[in-house]
């Protein structure tokens, strides 16, 4: 026997291989080996399709239940991220501490202005103690804003989106499709890797508002 020839998957004794895709010889035991592992195979292929058939399922049945609220609670996840990366390396925006644990923080709170939760003008980078522990200090967030941006900035912030934002008629469908852009502006984000100038973080803001479509 040629010292060339492979070695049986299973006996190891060299034999000449005429099938590319036969690791083993011809010997029955070796091929009743063989048929073994390849009917193990075709079961755990199966069995991966079938679980991928009830996971699809399951997924398809989860999505009827969902509510538009359960939709835009989805959306904000990334609309919230987005906001924290233009800020990356920023201090709180209500207390100007360094941060190990970040929030995306609303100015006008969604319970308060439902209309401008996606807005990134009224998302900016904040600690969770200020965020959640101190109900947004909304003190401090007008004073860090007036500080980096100027009054005619904050004024905007504070009073002029309010009164230039139409209420929000959002479809479902429209929610999906902001979520797409979103997740894929998180992902240009992240790639990029920057921290930002105040300047850059507005003008960032403005443009992310614009791609995502839902202020105008």
């Amino acid at each position: 026997m040629n010292n060339n020839n492979p070695r049986c998957r299973s006996c190891k004794e060299r034999f000449n291989k005429t099938d590319l895709s036969n690791p083993y010889c011809s010997k029955s035991e070796c091929q009743q080996i063989r048929t073994e592992i390849l009917i193990e195979k075709q079961y755990k292929k199966a069995i991966a399709n079938l679980n991928k058939i009830k996971k699809d399922k399951k997924k398809a049945s989860k999505e009827k239940l969902k509510t538009k609220s359960d939709y835009e609670k989805e959306l904000q996840t990334p609309i919230n991220k987005i906001a924290r990366l233009i800020d990356k390396g920023s201090t709180c925006m209500m207390c100007k501490c360094n941060m190990k644990r970040t929030n995306g923080c609303h100015h006008h709170s969604v319970g308060s202005n439902p209309t401008l939760r996606f807005n990134l003008f009224n998302i900016w980078i904040g600690c969770h103690s200020c965020n959640s522990e101190k109900g947004g200090n909304i003190n401090g967030y007008d004073s860090v804003l007036i500080e980096l941006y100027g009054r005619e900035k904050w004024e905007y912030i504070k009073f002029d989106i309010i009164r230039e934002t139409q209420p929000l008629h959002l479809a479902i469908e429209d929610l999906k499709q902001a979520k797409i852009i979103a997740n894929r502006i998180v992902r240009e984000l992240t790639k990029i890797n920057k921290e930002y100038t105040p300047i850059e973080r507005w003008e960032l803001r403005q443009k992310y508002n614009l791609q995502i479509g839902i202020y105008h």
